[in-house]
């Protein structure tokens, strides 16, 4: 039914560029028609109704096809179709033009967000009104602007990555996306943006408040935790299982071990019940996060250092591991000479830049080691008859 129905859906027309991680049924049959089965989850719409929502099958084939469709489908066969599925073709903008604060660089005081620049999905769309919105409305009092870079959240790396790169697809946000995505989490979301917000105007004084207390007592229950240090020996006899021959830490190091907690502690520090009960969950996270985000600045700052690092011009993307099939084909197409020209490829991620660069480093040291064996084994040679 949906291959005699093709030359009438608008989402598989070579003009038309669909959402590559929500594709249409036509879509599905067209790049897995050799699958012998697709599923399709029948959702209610609610409690006490018998109205469902099958997902899996979104299509924009004509309204008596879909019907047919649904009555194909085992305990279907005489169900009714109240709203036929649909498409939105839409133009965009091209985000290169766009600032920071996503105003358009072309039209003063004119400010974009959501599809028109290129983006696909609610969050997507709610984070860039939320930045156009606060701008605007700045500009509007000539006050200086708000601005959310990589290193401060997603937000930062979706408009980044739409105004120096654009868009030739539908773009949606992925953690893989993140270079910085150990440090960018949601419990610590307000120790990275609430000091924006709040020079911005939109951060109240009671949330403000609010968050200053939490930072203080934070700060003051890692001083305690990192200034209470002792032994492995010491720790041992008060119950923590640490390696004897490990070296002394602190019990801030300590909340790393496995079945440590601050609650943990208390027995042996009681001066730490005085925080709440978030407050020490919090400061445990961070202390289980922390070598894991020292580990993401060292690989960060390397990467930097080896932006001009150049790329073999043969080089077979697709035998890299780790690299995604998207990422093997951008770059397959765009062949980048360089580290830092391969990172700024659309659809190649921060991670697999990082990958990529472990890979060519990997590749130089294995040919260097290489060339110096065969030197060895020329020499050997030569001196044979010696």
């Amino acid at each position: 039914i949906i291959r005699s129905n093709l030359d009438k859906s608008v989402h598989i027309r070579e003009t038309v560029k669909g959402p590559r991680y929500c594709p249409s049924l036509e879509s599905k049959v067209i790049r897995f028609g050799h699958k012998d089965n697709h599923i399709i989850w029948l959702e209610p719409e609610g409690f006490g109704t018998d109205v469902f929502y099958p997902n899996g099958i979104s299509m924009t084939v004509p309204a008596a096809a879909q019907e047919e469709i649904l009555h194909t489908i085992v305990g279907l066969e005489s169900v009714s179709m109240l709203q036929p599925g649909y498409g939105v073709e839409y133009d965009y903008v091209d985000p290169r033009n766009l600032k920071p604060t996503l105003e358009t660089n072309l039209i003063s005081g004119l400010y974009m967000a959501g599809q028109i620049n290129g983006t696909t999905g609610y969050e997507e769309a709610a984070a860039q009104g939320i930045i156009a919105g606060v701008n605007a409305g700045l500009a509007a009092q000539g006050r200086p602007t708000m601005t959310v870079g990589r290193g401060d959240g997603y937000i930062g790396i979706m408009i980044d990555d739409l105004i120096t790169k654009g868009v030739s697809e539908p773009y949606r946000m992925f953690t893989s996306r993140n270079e910085y995505r150990m440090s960018a989490r949601a419990d610590n979301a307000d120790l990275r943006l609430t000091a924006k917000g709040r020079n911005a105007g939109v951060v109240g004084d009671t949330r403000w408040q609010m968050f200053q207390t939490t930072i203080a007592a934070m700060q003051d229950l890692r001083v305690i935790l990192e200034d209470t240090k002792m032994s492995a020996s010491a720790w041992n006899l008060k119950g923590f299982p640490i390696d004897s021959q490990a070296a002394g830490r602190s019990a801030y190091d300590l909340l790393r071990v496995a079945g440590v907690s601050v609650d943990s502690l208390i027995p042996h520090l009681p001066s730490l019940a005085s925080f709440s009960p978030t407050v020490r969950g919090r400061v445990g996270i961070e202390s289980i996060y922390a070598p894991y985000v020292s580990q993401q600045r060292a690989q960060i700052g390397s990467f930097e250092r080896d932006e001009h690092l150049k790329l073999p011009a043969d080089l077979d993307y697709g035998s890299i591991r780790g690299l995604s099939s998207e990422e093997k084909i951008a770059l397959e197409l765009s062949r980048p000479e360089s580290i830092g020209m391969a990172r700024r490829c659309e659809g190649v991620t921060p991670s697999g830049a990082l990958r990529l660069l472990a890979f060519v480093r990997g590749a130089k040291e294995k040919y260097r080691r290489q060339a110096m064996w065969e030197k060895v084994e020329a020499r050997k040679m030569q001196y044979a008859d010696l």
